[in-house]
Formats: C-alpha cells, structure tokens, sequence
C-alpha cells in the first residue's frame, strides 16, 4: 500500500515546475520533507497543506507563486507524506508549534510570509499567534477551526472515512464535497491512498483558535461552495474579529479544490496581497475563470 501511495505521491510532484529542490530538514520531531521552488534570495513564502494532501498538492500554484518568491512547501510532520516522525513525540499543538519552529530554524528563515490551506490554515493562524515576529503576512485559505467550527452535515458525512476508511468511501466524500467545483484526479488518488494508508497517524489537532489577536497582514479567502462551513457566515465571522484584514469568498469552489481548482484567482490574489499594501479590505466581488 505504500509504495502505490508513494507512487501517487511522486506523480504530483513531477508536476511541479521544473528545478524544484527537494529538501530534509532535520528538527527534533523527525526529518521534515519540503519542496523548494522560486529564485533563491526571494522573498519567503511558506506553504502549508491541507489534511492528507501533502505539500505536492501546491503543484499548481508553485509556478506562479514561485515566480516572485521563494516557495517551502512543507509535508505537516504527523500527516501523511514523506516527514517522518523520529526522536521526540508530537503530541500536542504546542509540539506542533515548536516542530515549525525547527523547520523555520533549519530553513534559516528568521521570517516568512505563511499561506495554509484548510488544517494547514488551521496551523499558519497557530503558528502565527505563537511566534508573530516570524510571520510578516499570513494568508489563509478557507481554514478550519479558526473562525468557527465543521457544519454537522460535513462531519456526519466524514466521519465513516476516519472510522473505516476505504478507496470507495473515501473516493466518494471527496466527490460529494467538490461536486461541481472540480478535482483533480491525480490530487483525487493521492488524498484517497492516504486516507487509506495502513499504519497511518493522525494529525495533531487542538481547538478551534480565537484569531483576534493577530496583527500582522491577513488576507483571508473562503470557498464559496465549500461543505465544511458556510462561507459566507465564516466570512462575516472573519471581518468581525479582524477588521483590517482582506476578506473574500470565492464562488464556485469547494473546500477540498480551492488551491487547485481556483489556482488562478487564488494565485492572483494571494501575490497582490503579499506584494501589497500593508491591510487591505476588500469585499468586492471575485469572479471565478470557468
């Protein structure tokens, strides 16, 4: 079973743009994997995945992001991927916090912009509220658990795939929560192996974060099909408790698909706000290319 996951994995990272690095960074957790892309001397760009994608799932915003950045996107120690856990345990989310503190250390970013898609914009918020003077700007992408909890509907629907998770089960939640808004079936085969990966941990979760307290630059996207909330309610959540930060819905996409289906809106908005004015709120509509 792992060597068809590692397989599916080694496919999503063909389609990264060519002369990306792979890199092991060490840190007191176990060995880190990242992939490397941009021009070395840009400006940093983190990039962390959502649940049970891996850091290849960036594949289709490496090109653009990387164009004007330096881009580390991270395989989340604890999830499925090639990080491996060694040495001490990751138990908790301050261990979590700690381990990104090691990747930054081994990576010798004393600071870097922070992009985290779903649990992975669960751990950017974290990880930004622990150390702010690392992160100069934190861009989330329809995160969970920080502007408010998973619809009973979503939940009730995944709970079969942590439970007794299979290649159909899992193939069709995915399905269900991306009809419409488009998958890709490389991305598609990868995230159901892993989910049915024997032997597979879990990833380190904790409680849903109060953000307010952020200071820097936020930028704050939500899918405006997504199944896991109501996008439109997390929205108003968002601007509520941080009125400084730029606010948007995305229509037409799902929770699942958001980096990849919408990676040109995506891409586009992301580097405006990191090449961009200090805050900036903004509520106009985002029109969604088919």
């Amino acid at each position: 079973m792992s060597e068809t996951f590692f397989a599916a994995y080694d496919a999503l990272l063909a389609r990264w743009p060519a002369g990306t690095a792979e890199q092991t960074v060490p840190t007191p957790y176990g060995p880190t994997q990242v992939h490397a892309y941009g021009p070395p001397g840009s400006p940093p760009l983190m990039l962390l995945h959502g649940g049970g994608a891996t850091g290849t799932a960036w594949f289709a915003n490496a090109p653009a992001l990387g164009a004007r950045h330096r881009v580390y996107a991270v395989d989340i120690l604890g999830d499925v991927g090639r990080s491996e856990r060694a040495g001490l345990p990751l138990r908790t989310p301050q261990d979590l916090m700690t381990w990104l503190d090691a990747v930054l250390d081994g990576l010798s970013l004393s600071t870097t912009a922070l992009c985290g898609h779903s649990y992975g914009g669960w751990v950017a918020a974290a990880y930004a509220l622990h150390a702010p003077r690392r992160v100069r700007r934190l861009a989330l992408l329809d995160p969970t658990q920080v502007f408010g909890g998973y619809r009973p509907g979503y939940l009730l629907r995944a709970l079969p795939t942590l439970l007794r998770p299979t290649e159909r089960r899992v193939g069709a939640f995915l399905d269900w929560e991306t009809a419409g808004t488009g998958v890709d079936e490389d991305f598609k085969r990868l995230y159901v192996l892993g989910a049915t990966l024997r032997g597979r941990g879990r990833p380190v979760v904790g409680r849903t974060l109060d953000p307010a307290p952020l200071a820097m630059p936020v930028l704050v996207l939500f899918a405006g099909s997504s199944r896991v909330h109501d996008a439109e309610a997390a929205a108003d959540r968002a601007r509520r408790l941080l009125p400084r930060a730029r606010v948007e819905v995305l229509p037409g996409l799902g929770h699942h698909a958001l980096p990849i289906a919408g990676a040109a809106t995506v891409d586009t908005i992301v580097l405006e706000f990191l090449d961009g004015s200090a805050h900036g709120v903004s509520s106009a509509p985002v029109n969604v290319p088919e």
